[in-house]
């Protein structure tokens, strides 16, 4: 069992794995053939309308990499870096290059066991392969919305929205069609939903046009999502802005996140500045969505931190400058409305300086490769704060996000 902590743990970023018949089970007929599981050179591939897609270089997930195997290769060859000193930590060692995945990667039941041993009294459950869903269709709105259905569908048979208080998985609210977004909405607050995951990107339409979300067209679903008080999950996805680097690169593909190669210094550079949920924040502000809708509470997921200052610094700044343009002062906008999730390898005391430690929630992105292999010990990273404001990143202010009681742990005594 990994390191007990002196008061409950919410962890913001934990995963599940999609079985094969996640996007196909439940999707209408009319759409067969949509999803295929295809054999190429021995190894089984995603394709989506016979497309070929190597998004995740193994879709079955039979086998994974082990969880933080990044995470553990840089601790081993960086000394300097934080060591685990503390008991019950696990041990800093080389990671397999891959592992059988476990069926609680699969299943809630299973997986709560794996919460007892993480020390880890409760955490979201993101999907995984359906981040590639919408990018991948973004000129068929009506098919979008028909396989995210399916898959919330899937997930709601294997996983339930709210299993024992512990574990809440996310269903996918796509809105390409502002009428089927809400049907959708309704349909999985009415299974008990307590956040949805919302793609942080320009939302496609008919004929290639690309909106934000943040226009007055969603304020019918967004009054919905006020009234409802779920939390609204902006969760790290294909949000498209390999298009934008095709463009300058003079490249024609799909995002391959897991790529081998070096990436170019261009595309190395541009990507750092996480400019697609930088850009979706500030129009969340600037559009006015926020200031329409107060109550709504917004979370970006594995998108890190590093654009959070750098985004404040031009809002005040043109705030300064022209305040008859906006609706409201943008930073107390910005600081009423978002939540903040950052990686575990950043500033995260620096964030907190930044926004207050009521606006940090902590996630670890298990059990991903790139994710922390001892969830719990996130709280090394911020050290230097008061009890009081670790025990809220590492878990009050998630569960008074989600209603929940922050005081109560759910870990067997």
């Amino acid at each position: 069992m990994s390191r007990r902590l002196g008061f409950p743990v919410f962890d913001a970023d934990n995963h599940m794995y999609e079985t094969t018949d996640a996007f196909t089970k439940y999707l209408p007929e009319e759409y067969a053939g949509l999803v295929k599981y295809v054999q190429i050179n021995g190894r089984t591939k995603i394709a989506l309308r016979n497309v070929i897609s190597e998004f995740i270089p193994n879709p079955t997930f039979n086998k994974v990499a082990p969880p933080g195997a990044q995470e553990l290769e840089f601790r081993l060859k960086n000394p300097s870096s934080k060591t685990q000193v503390q008991p019950g930590d696990k041990v800093i060692a080389p990671p397999p290059r891959y592992i059988e995945a476990l069926p609680a990667f699969f299943n809630p039941a299973d997986r709560l066991e794996l919460l007892n041993e993480l020390s880890i009294d409760r955490s979201m459950m993101w999907p995984t392969l359906a981040s590639l869903l919408e990018e991948r269709l973004a000129d068929d709105p009506d098919a979008t919305h028909a396989i995210v259905h399916a898959l919330n569908e899937w997930m709601h048979e294997h996983w339930t929205f709210n299993f024992e208080e512990r574990i809440f998985p996310t269903p996918v609210v796509t809105l390409p069609i502002v009428d089927k977004a809400i049907a959708e909405l309704e349909w999985v607050l009415e299974r008990g939903a307590k956040a949805i995951l919302v793609r942080p990107a320009p939302v496609p339409d008919y004929g290639g046009r690309r909106r934000s979300m943040a226009l007055p067209e969603y304020d019918p679903f967004w009054t919905l999502v006020q009234d409802s008080g779920v939390v609204v999950g902006l969760h790290a996805s294909d949000d498209g802005f390999t298009r934008y680097l095709n463009e300058w690169e003079g490249h024609v593909g799909e995002y391959v996140p897991f790529a081998k190669g070096r990436p170019s210094a261009f595309s190395a550079v541009v990507s750092a500045e996480h400019r697609t949920i930088k850009d979706l924040v500030t129009s969340l502000v600037t559009h006015g969505v926020v200031t329409r809708f107060p109550d709504i509470r917004f979370m970006p997921i594995e998108n890190g931190s590093v654009w959070v200052k750098p985004m404040m610094d031009g809002l005040r700044s043109v705030h300064e400058r022209r305040p008859e343009i906006f609706d409201e002062d943008p930073i107390e906008a910005l600081l009423r409305s978002v939540v903040f999730n950052p990686f575990y390898e950043e500033d995260v005391v620096g964030l907190v300086e930044t926004v207050g430690a009521d606006r940090v929630v902590f996630g670890s992105d298990y059990p991903h490769p790139e994710g922390m292999f001892d969830p719990v010990t996130f709280v090394d990273e911020i050290e230097p704060l008061a009890d009081e404001d670790k025990a809220k990143i590492m878990g009050g202010n998630l569960s008074r996000l989600m209603g929940l009681d922050p005081a109560k742990a759910a870990l067997p005594a």
